[in-house]
């Protein structure tokens, strides 16, 4: 089998590894099957499609809506590398799966919009499948509402050309989407777990994503929450694109 590629973001070592370690024990791959690129130490460089079977992007501490002054020299150069592997993906229909992050990389493609309008605070949320989401190969894996942890400060709020809304929630129109056959993102994260949840909540507790005095309710809100079937969503990419040849 070609192996496929997970693009990480996380400069926290903890975090970085978990989120990888996550990945690996859901997508039931190892790490032969499954090669990690940290982008925030390493350039993309030149990626030939050809070698790999999809791509999976992790979530990320970076927020493509940041006012650009703000963003770090590793943020623009993470951005502009993800764009153009973001376009080349969707020309040429190549099975990706973004995660968190992956809305932003995609969402602001062609006359998509990311900005601040969609934010959800961190822990459990109930999502719906759309009817395209309940038919797709990879979302249908789903039952038509589940519940997923997220946190997130920017979303989609106009889809780009395009793109099939697969998913939803209350506060958030764009949990999930399609572009192609083969060109997914969700705002929900499919590789977390209670334990991995408050590991970021303790390591990202200053970034933003909540009123310092929070914390402990946050973290009350993902120790209890129930979260058991957006992993299967890694398995099925798995089984839906791994190739040979």
């Amino acid at each position: 089998m070609k192996p496929f590629l997970f693009l990480g973001t996380r400069a926290e070592d903890t975090v970085a590894d978990s989120e990888y370690a996550a990945l690996l024990r859901f997508s039931e791959l190892d790490e032969r099957d499954l090669r990690r690129l940290r982008l925030e130490q390493h350039e993309l460089g030149d990626i030939d499609l050809d070698d790999w079977s999809g791509i999976i992007l992790g979530g990320s501490p970076f927020s493509i809506s940041d006012p650009p002054e703000l963003k770090s020299p590793a943020q623009h150069r993470v951005e502009a590398e993800l764009r153009a592997l973001a376009t080349r993906v969707v020309a040429e229909d190549f099975p990706f799966l973004g995660a968190c992050y992956g809305i932003g990389t995609l969402g602001t493609l062609d006359g998509g919009r990311v900005d601040r309008t969609y934010g959800e605070p961190i822990g459990p949320v109930g999502i719906r499948l759309t009817d395209a989401g309940r038919e797709d190969p990879l979302l249908g894996v789903l039952p038509e509402t589940f519940e997923a942890f997220l946190g997130h400060k920017e979303a989609v709020s106009r889809m780009p050309e395009g793109g099939v809304l697969l998913a939803s929630s209350q506060a958030c129109p764009v949990q999930a989407f399609r572009i192609g056959r083969h060109v997914y993102a969700t705002q929900f994260h499919p590789e977390l777990d209670n334990e991995a949840l408050c590991q970021r909540i303790a390591v990202y507790r200053h970034h933003g994503y909540f009123e310092p005095t929070e914390f402990d309710e946050v973290m009350r809100r993902a120790r209890e929450g129930v979260v058991t079937e957006p992993p299967r969503l890694l398995a099925r990419f798995v089984e839906l694109f791994a190739r040979t040849s």
